[in-house]
């Protein structure tokens, strides 16, 4: 099991969200992965994450950084796996420029009001992912790919908020629409 902890995670528009919610789903019938699904996750990139952290001080970075962002166009276009983050298996954006610097733009908020990046979250090291799957079976791996390459890759859409989570299980404490535009 893993730790608990929090974690700032991006979500997307509807459709987007559930092109990868039909992978979850097919690799839990398969009975080849549901632990994103046990522990109630939502999919999502995750931009920042710490075993400890004030949530209230995060709150008002993030509901001012996400006033200044629009909703932003994502295409997950690879699949690909961590094999050392127990046999994590993911769908990749495209690392545009767009994403690079949001995510550059957030942890520039962040330390100024003195909140450390740890290396794996620093700009120049972030590897921005989507989890579809965890724990995988060795074995199981080949057709796990398989099942993902079915998804017709590349799948696009919009990132649309922004929030924060603490896991696990996952526990959503705020969110907020990018560009904080107030629907008619």
């Amino acid at each position: 099991m893993s730790e608990g902890g929090y974690a700032i995670e991006l979500y997307f528009d509807p459709a987007l969200e559930n092109q990868v919610l039909k992978a979850w789903n097919v690799l839990a019938r398969r009975q080849i992965s549901s632990h994103l699904i046990e522990i109630e996750s939502r999919p999502h990139i995750t931009l920042y994450s710490t075993p400890f952290i004030d949530p209230t001080k995060l709150e008002s970075i993030i509901k001012t950084f996400a006033s200044k962002q629009e909703p932003l166009p994502l295409s997950l276009s690879t699949i690909g796996c961590h094999p050392n983050e127990n046999n994590l298996l993911f769908l990749a954006p495209t690392p545009s420029l767009s994403l690079l610097q949001f995510h550059s733009q957030l942890c520039d908020a962040m330390r100024k009001e003195g909140i450390e990046i740890t290396e794996e979250y620093c700009p120049d090291n972030w590897i921005p992912y989507c989890a579809v799957a965890q724990d995988v079976p060795k074995a199981r791996m080949g057709e796990s790919l398989c099942v993902l390459r079915d998804l017709k890759l590349p799948v696009a859409g919009y990132a649309m908020d922004i929030g924060l989570v603490e896991f696990s299980p996952v526990r959503e404490l705020f969110s907020f629409v990018l560009g904080n535009t107030v629907e008619g």
